[in-house]
Parts: structure tokens; C-alpha cells; sequence
């Protein structure tokens, strides 16, 4: 397995516009596409995005009047949509495995890909999306391949051919390759992997880990960054890791005990990065978000609950206790 990966988050990978790959923030010619996220130049003759400009139908300072919105309509460029208007894509023009943007990936389905309920956005072709669940008891290997009886009901498998568009909330989205390795990811921020991969309940609750050969595809809150151990991470930043052993928990009971916050926290069954960590050593990568709001895990309830079938009715009860206490101070 190679990481950093061959098309980090953030990167672009070619352009499916089939112009020549230009980086982020470099400028391009009229009738290019723009990089994402980054500002256009103004087809309608106009200030570039950011400087200051008149009122509707009103005068720049130092110059003539000028019309509404700055003059001309825009002009069509030979063999393509008018500079500035961004082209219409279609199952010819939408790029293979890749990004269309930093926000929407594009698998060219070909078989069985094994995908997040819900990140389908839209497609072109025959595709049929079936819950693994069903799907397993039709074919057995998506039951030697998925191994997480956690998470299986939130999974469904897509099947057939064409292009399929997936999204995460606005997430950044993007692509691995593993090659032979294992990668264990936060279950909630895996959006899809190909049928090559197998995917098994990790020992940390929340994550989950992939192991093989094959692509898989997850979001995160902003930019990834890849750092070595040792390193301790906070748990709502932390995305994944790979080839390395799990993490232990570390607890800075010194943070918590000169801290009122922390105490009240503490007691209240909350912890935030600044007194539980993830304490990670040996040798691998560790993959963080750019951001500690983490999305929510549709799982951890069920398997919160599962759990409490161990509590006597009096523990039960002051679990409801302190369940009431955190709601009430959120």
C-alpha cells in the first residue's frame, strides 16, 4: 500500500474536459475550465471577483458610465460553452474513477460496487441498488466480503453499468488505492469500495477496516492530512489509519483536574480531544480531517443498546440518569 495516495484530497487527478491538468489556483485561459472552488474571470468584461464594483447601471470611480453589469453578453468559444459558463457534463464527458469535483466523485460502474446508503446523487445507465442484507442472500461472496454485522443494515450494493455521481453533505470526496494493505477509517466518513475489498468490524468502535487490493472512497470535513506516529490525535478529528497498530486511549487526568469545564464534562459522561486522545505508535499513517465536528454515526446507538441488555435495572437506571443531565446541558 502506497500512501500518501497517488490523488490526495484537495488534488485533481486529469481533466476530464481534456484540456491539459492545471493545479489549484493557477490561472487558465478563457474557454479553459477553472480549477474548483477557485473564482472565475468575469466573461461579462468586468472587475475580477473581490474588487470593488459600482452599482447597477452606475460609474467606476475615473471612468465612463458603464451599462449593467459591466457590458457585453458573453462570447462562445470555438468548440465549447461561452467563457465563464461552466460546460454540461454527460455520460461522455463525466471523467472515470474520478472527481468531477472536490465534493462529487464519479465511479464508472462496471459490476458490483458495495456503497453508503444515501451517497448516490444520480447516474446515467442501468443501475440497481439492492441492501446487502438481501443482496448476500442472493450472492455469497458479499457476505465473505462484508463482515460487519454493525454497520451492514446501513449499506446497500450497486449494481450494473454506467456513471455513477455519490456526494457526502458537501464533504470533501475523494479516492484510495490500497494495494494488499489494510486501512481502518471512521465508519461514518466510508462512502463506497469496490467488490475487491473486504470489510470487517474494527476492535475501535466507530471505524471499521478494509483489507486487499481495490478502491475505496471516503469524505472528510476539510482537507486530510497524513502524519507518522508517535502522534496522538483527537478522536473527532482522527479519519483513519493504516498499516499500524490500533490506537490506545490516553487520558490527561492533569488537563481535566485544573480544569472546571473538563470535571463537569467528565462527570457528565463527555470528553473532547483536550483530556481523551488517541495515542498511536509504531510504524504507519495516520490520516486526520481538517475539522473536529464529526458526523454522526447512525450505529453507535444500536450499538450503545445492544450493550445495555449487561446493566442491572439499578444501573440502568442512573445510566438514564446521566443521559438526562448531558441532554439537558446541551
Amino acid at each position: 500500500m502506497t500512501y500518501p495516495p497517488g490523488n490526495p484530497y484537495g488534488q485533481p487527478q486529469g481533466n476530464p474536459y481534456g484540456g491539459q491538468p492545471q493545479p489549484y489556483g493557477q490561472p487558465q485561459p478563457y474557454g479553459q475550465p477553472q480549477p474548483y472552488g477557485q473564482p472565475q474571470g468575469n466573461p461579462y468584461g468586468g472587475q475580477p471577483h473581490g474588487q470593488p464594483q459600482p452599482p447597477y447601471g452606475g460609474q467606476p470611480h475615473g471612468g465612463p458610465p458603464q451599462p449593467p453589469y459591466g457590458g457585453q453578453p458573453p462570447q462562445p468559444v470555438p468548440g465549447g460553452a461561452p467563457s465563464g459558463v461552466p460546460s454540461t457534463l454527460d455520460p461522455h464527458t463525466l471523467p472515470d474513477d474520478d472527481n468531477v469535483n472536490p465534493y462529487v466523485f464519479c465511479i464508472a460502474l462496471n459490476g458490483e460496487w458495495f456503497m453508503s446508503k444515501g451517497a448516490m446523487l444520480a447516474y446515467y445507465g442501468t443501475i440497481q441498488f439492492d441492501a446487502v442484507t438481501e443482496y448476500s442472500s442472493v450472492q455469497a461472496w458479499v457476505a465473505s466480503r462484508f463482515s460487519s454485522p454493525v454497520y451492514i443494515q446501513d449499506w446497500v450494493v450497486a449494481q450494473g453499468h454506467g456513471k455513477l455521481l455519490i456526494g457526502d453533505r458537501g464533504f470533501d470526496l475523494n479516492s484510495y488505492d490500497l494495494d494488499d494493505g489494510n486501512l481502518t477509517i471512521k465508519a461514518s466518513n466510508l462512502c463506497a469500495f469496490s467488490r475487491q475489498l473486504e470489510l470487517k468490524q474494527s476492535i475501535v468502535p466507530g471505524f471499521v477496516t478494509l483489507i486487499g487490493t481495490g478502491k475505496f472512497i471516503a469524505s472528510s470535513n476539510g482537507p486530510v492530512i497524513f502524519v507518522e506516529p508517535p502522534f496522538r490525535a483527537d478522536p473527532d478529528a482522527l479519519l483513519g489509519w493504516a498499516d499500524c497498530p490500533a490506537p490506545s486511549v490516553h487520558h490527561d487526568a492533569q488537563w481535566m483536574t485544573q480544569n472546571v469545564r473538563g470535571m463537569i464534562s467528565g462527570a457528565l459522561g463527555r470528553a473532547s480531544g483536550e483530556e481523551r486522545q488517541y495515542d498511536f505508535t509504531g510504524q504507519g499513517t495516520i490520516l486526520l480531517q481538517s475539522s473536529e465536528v464529526a458526523r454522526e454515526d447512525p450505529a453507535v446507538l444500536r450499538l450503545v443498546e445492544s450493550q445495555t441488555q449487561l446493566l442491572t435495572n439499578s444501573q440502568a437506571g442512573a445510566l438514564g440518569q446521566r443521559l438526562i443531565a448531558r441532554a439537558q446541558q446541551q
